[in-house]
């Protein structure tokens, strides 16, 4: 009798991977394991919507509870699994995880899809009440319920996460004091002029914002935060602090496992982890550049979590599929929505389409006349005729795509006559 798959992470990696193996005709067993109590939920709307009371749990839930008995997907929440173990003598990739309950699940194939935990402080105070993170829906609801009542609140990072916090609580009427170590904000997923713009209109809306600036200790009393305390001697008197400096992938199982992990669990364009017979997806591997196939890249985003998990479901089932998929990314601050397709890093030019003084522009980015990415403020006609043309292996020639009168969907759409506004990128 077949062991069946054991997917490890209650992940939407996870999950996606638990679907793509059913859409692919798998039969076998599928066990499902996630440690939170919760079905696999969305997690980009606990920063937005969910911290703002526009949504709740049960409507950030993938599938229905029906689903998971209806597909055959044994769904195990609330359990961690805390040891895994290759059998030496069994097939490939077939083995035994025991959860901290002592449970035993036995397994022909194996899934890494384990995400990734908060980066947290190691500094004096940094264990008072009131100093909170954000990743599961558990953090979502208490961040949620202190901002009913705090007064002032520090946002220690100027990343997606960070800002995002910031925005809600600033639009509550908090004071609110962004913190961020960089020289600017998101500086890892944007260029300096998209840093500049929202540097500028978080200050318009009231966020001070404090670049270049590390954070040392906090202060407090009774247990509870009370201040934050800058490397340049600066107090910042709080009530409520948010840390949101990024995350650090989930790489103990594979470790425990011999296999190779480097800032993540290293895998190849087929999400093989070092060991060909087990594959992992998500937020906790790193990967070659999926459009390029050079290089080692990590994406925290939804759409890397489900495409990689696609591959995969196919790769557990033997079809080494070649493919090749846009990331994209998006970042919804109050009013001001960023959608970024595409990797800017390289590039060697840009051009803005636009005004960033009316909050509605975008920046296209190019390695010699080559399009890689664009990061779009509340333009999204821009960002998919981008993410399209990037899909497509089509270039916007940048002397075209700074007037912002020409859509760029007109530029892509030329690229099948052989208009010169746009080339072949591999041309």
């Amino acid at each position: 009798m077949s062991n069946g798959t054991l997917i490890v992470g209650g992940s939407q990696a996870g999950l996606q991977l638990a679907v793509s193996l059913r859409q692919l005709g798998d039969t076998s067993p599928i066990i499902l394991v996630g440690e939170e109590t919760h079905p696999p939920y969305q997690r980009p709307p606990l920063s937005k919507e969910f911290l703002a009371g526009q949504a709740e749990l049960d409507s950030l839930a993938f599938r229905a509870p029906a689903f998971y008995a209806d597909s055959g997907i044994d769904l195990v929440c609330g359990e961690r699994v805390s040891e895994l173990g290759l059998s030496p003598s069994g097939p490939p990739g077939s083995g035994v995880a025991a959860t901290a309950n002592g449970r035993e699940l036995p397994f022909d194939r194996l899934a890494l899809t384990v995400g990734a935990g908060p980066r947290r402080l190691a500094l004096p105070g940094a264990d008072l009440d009131g100093i909170c993170y954000l990743r599961d829906h558990n953090d979502a609801a208490d961040l949620r319920a202190r901002l009913a009542t705090a007064s002032k609140v520090v946002v220690v990072g100027g990343g997606f996460i960070g800002l995002e916090v910031a925005s809600e609580a600033r639009a509550l009427g908090r004071s609110v004091t962004v913190v961020e170590a960089a020289e600017r904000l998101m500086a890892r997923a944007v260029g300096p002029v998209v840093s500049e713009f929202y540097r500028q209109a978080h200050l318009r809306r009231g966020i001070d914002v404090r670049l270049s600036s590390g954070v040392s200790g906090f202060d407090g009393e009774r247990g509870r935060v009370t201040g934050v305390e800058l490397s340049d001697s600066t107090h910042l008197p709080t009530d409520l602090v948010l840390v949101g400096v990024g995350v650090l992938p989930r790489t103990e199982l594979a470790e425990q496992l011999g296999l190779v992990c480097d800032q993540g669990i290293v895998v190849d364009a087929h999400a093989r982890t070092s060991d060909p017979s087990v594959v992992a997806a998500g937020d906790c591997t790193v990967q070659p550049h999926p459009m390029t196939g050079q290089g080692r890249v990590r994406l925290e985003s939804v759409q890397n979590a489900v495409a990689q998990a696609r591959v995969a479901a196919a790769t557990l089932l033997g079809r080494l599929d070649d493919v090749k998929s846009v990331p994209w990314f998006w970042s919804y601050q109050g009013d001001l929505k960023l959608q970024i397709a595409g990797l800017a890093a390289g590039y060697d030019d840009y051009v803005v389409r636009g005004e960033p003084d009316d909050e509605r522009f975008s920046v296209l980015y190019y390695r010699q006349n080559r399009l890689l990415a664009i990061d779009a403020v509340n333009r999204p006609a821009d960002y998919m005729a981008v993410r399209k043309a990037l899909g497509q292996g089509v270039t916007i020639a940048p002397d075209r795509a700074g007037d912002a009168a020409i859509p760029l969907k007109s530029l892509l759409a030329a690229s099948t006559t052989a208009a010169p506004a746009v080339q072949r990128a591999d041309a």
